[in-house]
């Protein structure tokens, strides 16, 4: 359904490089997630592939269309929902609808049913201007807005930034209802915990794909074990774990320290638990876990930048 072949992109002539030499495919159906910091060029990449940007270079099909040849197929075959909220704060929540839909050459009704889940949360306040909504509700318009002429493909970039966990819940529930009508959606955030929600993920930095995988096989691809340690003087604890001489990594994960040792036989493990105690580390805790996503990220990055 999308098809993306070393696609590149600069800004500032040529002196800044959002996307660099980007290629793969995105299958019918599915829910494929550019997973990557504010900066890793997901918002580029999707104003490239919905034709509101040219590339630099490279080439690009959604739909069975050309991003530069058949922009006005593309743009009738894909709903796009921007980052930032870009509604008419002045309208009403039915006037936005319907005029999307007047665009599109449709009509509320004539797609209703496709959009009824999302809409018939916010429909009690059809009356209200868009610009008066709460950030989970601007969302479930924007969607909306979106999908009333029923796309092929859905472009959403970091929709579920700003708005609450509850929102960020229902919004997930939603694009899997819609995945079941056959809407293929691409979906960037920079939320690591939600790449476990696609089928498939895009790690991206700095306008670079590290990999592509289903987030299961992401976090088998990790490749060592991965620890978790805390105590009562985390600052502390870090400092020496930095400074150790058989910690290879170590990096913060709310109230533990995920690290990865050169030795990771129980002698080695033994050896720095010792250590640490030696330094005054009291009621440490040590397990070794399952790696997650923000583990396998942080150490493509840790590999690319070697």
């Amino acid at each position: 359904m999308v098809t993306v072949e070393n696609l590149t992109k600069s800004y500032s002539e040529g002196k800044v490089k959002a996307i660099t030499n980007l290629t793969f495919r995105v299958n019918e159906g599915e829910v494929f997630g550019m997973i990557g910091p504010d900066g890793a060029g997901k918002t580029t990449l999707f104003r490239i592939l919905t034709t509101l940007l040219l590339p630099d270079s490279g080439n690009a099909q959604v739909a069975g269309f050309d991003i530069q040849k058949q922009y006005k197929n593309i743009r009738e075959s894909v709903g796009y929902m921007p980052g930032k909220f870009s509604l008419y704060q002045d309208l009403t929540v039915e006037e936005n609808l319907s005029f999307f839909a007047t665009v599109f050459g449709t009509t509320i009704e004539q797609n209703y049913a496709l959009i009824k889940d999302i809409y018939s949360q916010i429909e009690p306040f059809r009356k209200r201007k868009a610009g008066q909504l709460s950030g989970g509700m601007k969302q479930k318009l924007a969607l909306s807005c979106a999908l009333i002429h029923r796309p092929k493909v859905l472009f959403l970039d970091e929709p579920t930034t700003g708005v609450d966990a509850v929102s960020r819940k229902e919004f997930w529930e939603m694009l899997r209802r819609l995945k079941s009508q056959g809407i293929t959606i691409l979906v960037s955030t920079p939320y690591m915990d939600e790449a476990s929600l696609c089928d498939r993920i895009a790690l991206i930095q700095n306008g670079s794909i590290l990999s592509i995988n289903t987030p299961q096989a992401v976090t088998s691809a990790f490749g060592e074990k991965l620890f978790g340690i805390k105590s009562e003087m985390m600052y502390t604890l870090q400092q020496d774990l930095r400074s150790s001489s058989v910690v290879k990594s170590c990096n913060a994960f709310g109230e533990f320290y995920h690290l990865t040792l050169k030795d990771t036989s129980d002698d080695a493990s033994s050896a720095l638990l010792r250590s640490l105690k030696e330094k005054g580390h009291q009621s440490l805790e040590f397990e070794e876990i399952t790696p997650k996503i923000e583990d396998c990220f942080i150490k493509l990055m840790s590999e690319g930048s070697n």
